[in-house]
């Protein structure tokens, strides 16, 4: 493996990670997967338990479709939503089993660094004629080295969600008690159950995947009583969260609002508005978070914190590439304004690929929900775009990568159903 040149090397065999081979095979070029986990759509296994907002149509490749029709796939009904589980037992699994792509794929592979080949990051001289070199990792922890004339960074955030802190940064106390804090969408139904019952926890966050992980928490309560539950905050108005908006777009969204609104209203859970927290310790009665809420300063006792504040892209593994990144987002410039929560409101991303994707360093690309930055509007059918192009970028059809041809199930080409 270390002395082929492969056409082009593809970070993660997430949905994106796996389109991007499938594309990458239909334009005639060799590609390699390089996968942390020891399966596809890693990330998606923790989260398995959680349903999509959108529909089986909204999270089919085309490429990889068609792949999945060859080997007589049993194709789920596209009216129907997913959950995280369901999107990997019936689509990513069968497809990265399929004969058109079992090859390329390499798990238990994670990328720490890429470079061009004998060039550091302020080496200039011949840098574009320069193939990539890829330094990953295996499960023994040894280093191996693979060469490459393209790189596509589709490895995601989920191993890097936001801290507590409102500035971005953790609060004094986060590290230290870790053990006890939780990042993401835990299952606290099912497997994680027990960290949660007849517990008190302050669930922190004001997006969907709080909201589904507060529902959650109150189902507990019903077979649990003592289950206590606080919901923290940043913002102080949820009229735009809750109803109205992208909600009355995307069904699945509205409904979850409502619901989250209904056991707001039932005192099911106690609700801190504009919620910094300012100090976390641990204390005989469990952990003491000191917090401020509605401009008033006080502490509270629970067991469990989960931080649902969303994700950020971790670009260490970039440090020697020359990246043309946009300082507040983290998107590549040319995408930065269609994605940026400040510049617009979410539902008027347009298509966009190899150009708007295009850095310093010619033939690298970062796609997927990672090149939205820290923006959190990412709908899977961007990300088959944006692999589309590229890759036929790099296969020399110029034509093609510059056509956009995002279509949505529902014939609405000129506005994205955030998911």
């Amino acid at each position: 493996m270390v002395n082929k040149v492969f056409d082009v090397v593809v970070i993660g065999a997430g949905p994106i990670g796996i389109a991007a081979a499938a594309h990458a095979k239909n334009n005639g070029l060799t590609p390699l997967v390089l996968e942390k986990g020891n399966s596809v759509g890693s990330a998606i296994n923790e989260w398995g338990h959680v349903r999509l907002f959108t529909k089986w149509s909204y999270v089919v490749d085309k490429e990889v479709d068609k792949i999945l029709n060859n080997q007589g796939w049993e194709k789920p009904c596209f009216d129907e939503i997913p959950t995280g589980k369901e999107l990997l037992d019936s689509y990513l699994i069968p497809a990265a089993k399929s004969a058109e792509l079992s090859q390329h794929i390499s798990y238990n592979a994670e990328v720490i660094a890429i470079a061009k080949e004998g060039h550091s990051k302020h080496t200039t001289q011949d840098r574009d004629k320069m193939n990539f070199v890829i330094h990953y990792r295996d499960a023994e922890q040894d280093v191996h080295i693979v060469t490459a004339k393209a790189v596509i960074d589709a490895s995601g955030t989920w191993s890097s969600p936001n801290p507590i802190g409102r500035d971005g940064l953790p609060v004094p106390g986060e590290i230290k008690h870790s053990d006890a804090i939780k990042y993401g969408i835990p299952d606290v139904l099912n497997t994680e159950r027990e960290h949660y019952q007849r517990k008190t926890t302050l669930l922190i966050g004001g997006g969907h995947s709080a909201m589904n992980v507060g529902l959650n928490l109150i189902e507990l309560q019903s077979s649990s009583p003592d289950t206590k539950v606080y919901w923290g905050l940043r913002g102080e108005n949820l009229d735009k969260l809750l109803g109205g908006g992208i909600n009355d777009k995307v069904p699945a969204r509205r409904k979850l609002g409502l619901a989250a609104q209904s056991a707001i209203n039932s005192g099911k859970l106690t609700l801190l508005p504009g919620l910094t927290v300012r100090r976390i310790s641990r204390v005989e009665q469990g952990l003491k978070v000191e917090i401020t809420s509605n401009g008033c300063n006080s502490h509270i006792y629970v067991d469990k914190i989960i931080v649902a504040t969303g994700f950020r892209p971790n670009t260490q593994i970039l440090s020697e590439i020359r990246l043309n990144l946009d300082e507040v987002v983290e998107a590549p410039r040319g995408i930065a304004n269609m994605v940026d929560p400040n510049a617009h409101q979410c539902g008027a991303v347009p298509g966009h690929g190899a150009k708007e994707l295009a850095h310093i360093d010619s033939n690298f690309y970062i796609v997927g929900m990672k090149s939205y930055g820290r923006a959190p509007s990412f709908l899977m059918l961007h990300g088959y775009e944006q692999v589309r192009s590229i890759t036929a970028k790099l296969a020399g059809d110029d034509k093609a990568a510059n056509e956009m041809r995002l279509t949505f199930p529902d014939s609405d080409t000129n506005k994205q159903r955030c998911c």
